[in-house]
């Protein structure tokens, strides 16, 4: 990857597109808004791809993210929060809760901060009727 400076931050083009980031919201994303995305694209894909393979049917899958951040350590992050919310039929919540706890052992982005950022993951099922 090759980043290139721009007005207020940086740029770079990568196969999908061009990814500019800044501090400044006006500008681009923000560096911890990409970091939290990283984290939550990387969870939220890999369970699925495990849901897939059990054939697990899902029919709506969201995952809220609450960031906490240290103001007196640069803003940096400390603790993430994901929460997913998972609507289907037949869902069992210790299934789930073990496919997500194999999902975080294969996700490479949460493995990459363990050491540094707290990850808490929760689960909350919406069981839709027949």
């Amino acid at each position: 990857m090759e980043f290139q400076f721009k007005e207020a931050g940086v740029r770079v083009d990568l196969p999908y597109g061009i990814l500019d980031i800044s501090g400044n919201e006006d500008y681009g994303y923000r560096p911890y808004q990409l970091m939290v995305g990283s984290i939550a694209g990387c969870s939220a894909s890999v369970f699925m791809k495990i849901l897939e393979k059990q054939r697990v049917n899902i029919d709506d899958f969201i995952v809220r993210a609450d960031v906490t951040r240290n103001p007196d350590e640069a803003n940096r992050i400390e603790k993430i929060k994901l929460h997913y919310v998972i609507k289907g039929k037949n869902l069992s919540d210790e299934k789930l809760y073990k496919n997500l706890a194999l999902a975080r052992k294969n996700c490479s982005m949460i493995r990459s901060v363990e050491d540094s950022i707290e990850i808490e993951e929760s689960l909350e099922t919406i069981q839709l009727s027949l």
